[in-house]
């Protein structure tokens, strides 16, 4: 039988896909943490294509989805949805999210995280953080039974068929119901949190009758006697979704990355995807496809059929995102590298089992991960494991280990607040579990603390500098404490908060952790010296300049006094940055990126005849095919320019090569740019703002010329952009350009580009509702009129 291959990714979600449903082979649904529920029809193929409309925008995150078939009083089905706002809505897919629900379903007292339907039986099950699963009854609308007996979260539930419905609990317990909540059976076998479950067909191999699939990373098939028939091993984290093919083949998806079919007992393909979180699977069963949604906002169709597969440019895209996926190291556990094979290992070894990984560690000192493909019988790349060194991102330690965060969590007034330990690379969710069970709290709190992170780290992911708390060099920030039950402190920003606009000071990204940095550029010009590159390696005594500029960076918060030795160190950082292979590039950037900001040396020196911006540009950096990372951290450079006068004047000054490279990196990026790369550009747009409507304004034909510029690139980048930081400060930008030049900027953004059709679109997407974007459209509302 052929291997899944990519059939659409479909963009749109403005957060995690939680849920997904794939009820016919010309529709499907997905939910996400942005509270919206998208309808994608099937527009033409091939290569296939959809259209997607907002069914329902609720007030919080969705968890659970399922679509239940037409009826003779809903002719299109019901559109079943729920989440944290406790409710369970029922809606016809026809409607738009303007429109009344059908139905809303009033009963559960906490988060709704599962749910499924039972066409024969007339019902549809519920399963919540209540402890509870409910019953309700097609057209009634009221819950006709509560299933209790739980000792924790019901996060699976299975209408197994119209007498039968089976529950997965928290306690690790799977319980087998009849339709009028009498506990049948209780069973125990599962190792871990029960997270899914699945109905086998009759024809199953095993004669098993449901699968099961918990945290523990195992999936168990049973039979309705509660007897343990099989387990399936392979996945290598947190199970959570099930589904069944025609073919009887049954699909798994969870926190490892994957999506796997397994036929029988056997694994047959491995789907990695370029995302942390695989977080539901949906299965069509007019014609086999499968639907997936995943934490990178991004809802993907796999099909068998090659009439269905996707373009050779989505095919491509999707390769390349898995093959440059950042993986964690956290959650790959510590790695040795004296221990790894080379990469003769992929040529010389086959591997054991489908979707079996093996971490190799290349030439460059970096380490890569492959998974064995059975059907293609060979290793195909999936990413490269990161750690902290390659960001900007800088560690707190807590009880002796590194982690992104540390906030504080006060819980009774007089007493000192507790630690909450949490890397980005972990789910919220589970984050908070432990927190809540390492210090003995109710799990009443689960939801706030999960939100509470969620809420506070969404504008940070892997490879990103954190934001500075209110005061530092980024003064938006967020207040890191917390006290659980009291709602107004979980909000983002209060409703009345002050103007924003114009904006008038500079922004710089100077976070960082300069030893782990220093020690990665010493780690990566070991592996040069040890190669024979000598010709692209610092020599030892280079070596000592750059740490001992390091160390006196850090010494003296943030400046630098100007030398010889800065000149030489910036140039040696230049050479890093440009010349090394682009892999190991990233510590002489992120340095560089920190000097632009302390010294103006970094804007005035000589790098080979050219000056820094040229020579940066020159070096290929924003060439197909980009290394993100490498560019966003250039781009950073560029915004820390304006932090001395003479940063700002080269910036200036070389506007036009600037805003061309920009653009080029852009194209060069594909349809889905780096949210990390996209920040950095709208951060360097608000200081050209800024500079062209203060200092710069003396040269007023030039400020305006420059304010029309980036006019259309700001409009470009929001007509495009989901993610919130960067709306919000492509807006800042926007807003500022507006307000302070009134004529030619402020005319041309109302009768050429149309800003207020564009302000309007954003503000009826869901990045509208936050009170911060929500503020500024109003400011530079204010200003067009």
């Amino acid at each position: 039988m052929p291997e899944f291959k990519i059939s659409a990714a479909l963009e749109g979600h403005g957060d995690d896909v939680r849920a997904v449903a794939f009820p016919n082979a010309k529709a499907l649904f997905s939910a996400s943490r942005d509270a919206t529920v998208r309808l994608w029809k099937l527009e033409s193929s091939p290569p296939p294509k959809y259209d997607d409309t907002i069914v329902s925008h609720g007030s919080a995150f969705i968890n659970a989805l399922a679509y239940y078939p037409p009826t003779p009083e809903f002719l299109d089905g019901l559109v079943f949805s729920g989440g944290q706002d406790t409710i369970i809505e029922a809606r016809q897919p026809g409607k738009t999210s303007n429109d009344n629900a059908d139905a809303m379903l009033l009963g559960h007292a906490h988060t709704v995280c599962a749910l499924d339907v039972c066409p024969e039986g007339g019902f549809v099950v519920s399963g919540s953080w209540d402890s509870t699963a409910r019953l309700w009854r097609i057209g009634k609308w009221e819950s006709e039974v509560v299933l209790e007996d739980h000792q924790g979260s019901v996060w699976a539930v299975l209408a197994y068929d119209k007498n039968t419905v089976i529950t997965g609990c928290a306690d690790n317990i799977i319980r087998i119901f009849n339709t009028s909540g009498k506990l049948l059976k209780s069973i125990k076998d599962s190792r871990d949190v029960v997270r899914a479950l699945c109905k086998l067909p009759p024809s199953h191999p095993t004669s098993a009758q449901f699968a099961s699939a918990s945290n523990d990373g195992v999936i168990r098939l049973f039979t309705l006697e509660g007897d343990l028939v099989a387990e399936l091993h392979g996945h290598e984290s947190f199970i959570y979704s099930l589904a069944v093919l025609p073919s009887g083949e049954l699909v798994s998806s969870g926190e490892d990355r994957t999506v796997r079919v397994w036929r029988g007992t056997q694994c047959v393909q491995t789907i990695t995807h370029p995302a942390i979180s695989v977080w539901g699977v949906a299965v069509c069963q007019e014609n086999g496809d499968i639907v997936t949604g995943a934490s990178d906002r991004i809802t993907r169709v796999f099909t068998r059929s090659p009439d269905r597969q996707a373009s050779a440019e989505v095919v491509q895209q999707f390769e390349t995102a898995v093959k440059e996926s950042a993986i964690p190291e956290q959650q790959v556990g510590k790695i040795n590298k004296e221990k790894l094979p080379g990469p003769e290992f992929l040529q010389q070894k086959s591997g054991t089992k489908d979707g079996q990984v093996q971490m190799i560690c290349e030439a460059n000192g970096s380490v890569s991960a492959h998974t064995w493909s059975v059907a293609l019988g060979k290793w195909e790349s999936v990413g490269t494991v990161v750690d902290s060194a390659g960001s900007s991102g800088r560690k707190t330690e807590y009880l002796g280990q590194d982690y992104d965060f540390v906030f504080d969590v006060d819980v009774e007034d007089g007493k000192p607040p507790l630690k909450l330990p949490y890397n980005l690379s972990q789910n919220p969710y589970e984050a908070a579990t432990k927190f809540i069970g390492d210090n003995e709290l109710p799990m009443s709190y689960l939801d706030q603390v999960a939100q509470f992170i969620v809420q506070n780290t969404q504008g940070a992911t892997i490879g990103q500098s954190r934001q500075e708390p209110s005061g530092g060099s980024d003064p938006w920030g967020q207040d890191r404490r917390y006290r659980p039950g009291d709602a107004a402190q979980s909000a983002a920003i209060p409703e009345s908060r002050p103007k924003v606009l114009p904006q008038k000071t500079y922004l710089s990204i100077k976070t960082a952790n300069l030893k782990v940095i220093s020690k990665k550029l010493q780690e990566l010009n070991e592996k040069l010296v040890a190669e024979g590159s000598k010709d692209l390696s610092l020599s030892p005594s280079e070596i000592e300049t750059v740490v001992s500029l390091c160390s006196e960076l850090e010494s003296s918060n943030g400046s630098i006094e100007d030398s010889p030795a800065v000149e030489a160190g910036v140039n040696l950082l230049f050479k890093v940055g440009t010349v090394w292979p682009a892999v190991n590039r990233l510590p002489g950037l992120d340095l560089l990126r920190l000097f632009a900001a302390a010294t103006p040396v970094t804007a005035t020196a000589d790098y080979n005849g050219k000056d820094l911006v040229t020579g940066i540009i020159d070096s290929g950096i924003y060439d197909a095919p980009v290394n993100v990372n490498n560019a966003m951290l250039s781009i950073r450079m560029l915004a820390n320019l304006f932090e001395t006068n003479a940063g700002r004047n080269l910036a200036i000054e070389k506007f036009d090569q600037i805003n061309a490279a920009i653009k080029k990196c852009l194209a060069n990026s594909g349809f889905s740019p780096n949210r990390n790369l996209t920040i950095a550009i709208a951060t360097l747009y608000i200081n050209i703002s800024v500079f062209s409507t203060s200092e710069g304004r003396n040269t007023s034909f030039e400020s305006s010329q420059r304010g029309l510029v980036l006019l259309e690139e700001l409009i470009g980048l929001l007509s495009k952009e989901k993610d919130s930081e960067a709306v919000y400060r492509s807006l800042v930008a926007l807003g500022t350009l507006v307000k302070e030049l009134e004529n030619e900027v402020k005319a041309a953004a109302k009768e050429v580009y149309d800003l207020g059709a564009v302000l309007q679109t954003v503000s009826s997407s869901t990045l509208g509702k936050e009170p911060r974007i929500k503020g500024i459209i109003a400011e530079i509302t204010t200003a067009l009129s």
